[in-house]
């Protein structure tokens, strides 16, 4: 492994280290004399009966063992649902794992218990809910009529028609009976402090894993827009239409007392990446924390910036340091395996052909995991095309047939953390000498 794909690596870790629950909850939360204190907010033990603790996402369950060291026999019971993989161990708060990305019958089972624990609550207790991204296909439960089938069906098909993070949430909200606002609907009249990782850009509080405590109107009928913008109506169940087609035009969130705080996002992780690319001596430039958009054209675009500083030292001089974070999507048109971050790279790739220079590029998932593979993005260099050649390659066919997992596998291109217990969209990183 050469310097520089050493030093890309090195930058990458600390910058999902950064972001880590368990970094967050210590640096956020403190308890001293019976008071809870987050920045800008102290909550006093003895106003309250008991406090609750529940969770949902990638990074609950890290949260809720973090949160535990810190709250200790304060803490009544709980109960926090994350995905396979994600689970820590915890000493009064109970874990549940489920299926990420798409919903599985263990998240229906679970989100039925967690609807079950918090209907025990009551007036006088505080509900610390501990959200993160994945809680949105991690908490689920359906109205009557809707058959598990056609909604897990109904996911695949937004995952995979392009639709951004934000649209999904609109669907998912109008269906399910607890996000939304709907949850804090049934912990009601408990108050609710919500401890928030977010996964989305600008950090809407209201749509991280599909806000289930957090106050909210829907507007239902633009669930109904949105399948139609991607031609999805007659893809799926009618039942699933009827219901959309039938519901109120609009929910609110009853008038209960909510706190949100996010302690950890997409900003955080960059500041700890652009620190450390600074350290290594080179000239730091952030295009973005809200890059969205075809993950193919994003990564067109970013090589087209790394063969300017190549060539002209702009937008920064090298030695340098490109940034961004966000999160893009894919359409899937071929039958290939991969994530949004791995057809980034592969994109990038074929625009980066002829450059001579010393270089790197990465894009990846903060959490672990790119897309349904167990890569969590792609990582190239000046040597990537050598490799391509050798195995006579053709990347510009992988990309066709949304295959990006196995060419990268094949020029050990993937990036595999592991499951990381957290979840602040993706980042990008590019080195030039």
């Amino acid at each position: 492994m050469n310097e520089i794909t050493k030093q890309i690596k090195f930058i990458l870790n600390h910058a999902i280290n950064s972001v880590k629950p368990e970094t967050l909850i210590k640096q956020s939360v403190s308890f001293d004399s019976n008071y809870i204190k987050i920045p800008s907010y102290i909550f006093n033990v003895n106003d309250y009966e008991n406090i609750f603790v529940i969770g949902f996402g990638k990074a609950s369950a890290a949260m809720a063992s973090s949160l535990e060291n810190i709250l200790g026999n304060h803490i009544a019971d709980g109960m926090v649902i994350t995905k396979y993989g994600y689970s820590m161990r915890t000493k009064k708060i109970k874990v549940k794992e489920a299926g990420h990305p798409v919903v599985d019958i263990n998240g229906i089972e679970a989100t039925k218990e967690l609807v079950d624990f918090v209907k025990r609550t009551g007036k006088n207790d505080l509900v610390i809910v501990l959200i993160s991204g994945g809680g949105s296909a991690l908490l689920e439960t359906l109205p009557e009529n809707i058959e598990f089938e056609d909604f897990r069906n109904l996911n695949k098909l937004l995952l995979n028609c392009g639709a951004t993070i934000n649209e999904i949430n609109v669907v998912r909200k109008s269906i399910s009976s607890v996000k939304g606002g709907k949850l804090a609907r049934i912990i009601y009249p408990s108050e609710i402090l919500n401890i928030i990782i977010s996964d989305i850009i600008d950090d809407p509080v209201e749509d991280i894993a599909s806000g289930p405590t957090v106050k909210q109107i829907i507007k239902n009928t633009e669930a109904l827009k949105i399948l139609k913008k991607y031609s999805l109506i007659d893809k799926i169940s009618a039942s699933i239409v009827d219901y959309l087609q039938m519901l109120e035009n609009s929910f609110k969130v009853p008038e209960i007392k909510i706190t949100n705080i996010i302690i950890g996002n997409n900003k955080l992780a960059l500041k700890d990446a652009s620190e450390k690319a600074k350290y290594f001596g080179f000239n730091t430039y952030l295009i973005s924390d809200k890059i969205q958009g075809e993950a193919r054209i994003v990564g067109k675009e970013v090589a087209g910036l790394i063969k300017s500083v190549i060539a002209k030292d702009e937008p920064v001089k090298k030695p340098a340091c490109i940034l961004f974070g966000g999160e893009t999507t894919v359409t899937v048109t071929g039958k290939g395996k991969g994530g949004r971050n791995q057809e980034l790279v592969l994109a990038a790739l074929l625009e980066l052909q002829n450059v001579k220079a010393e270089f790197s590029f990465l894009s990846c998932g903060t959490d672990g995991t790119d897309g349904p593979t167990d890569a969590a993005g792609a990582l190239i260099n000046n040597h990537s095309w050598k490799l391509v050649g050798q195995l006579n390659l053709n990347p510009g066919e992988f990309l066709i047939n949304n295959d990006s997992y196995n060419f990268f596998d094949k020029i050990n291109g993937l990036i595999k953390t592991g499951p990381t217990g957290t979840n602040v969209m993706d980042i990008g990183i590019a080195l030039i000498k």
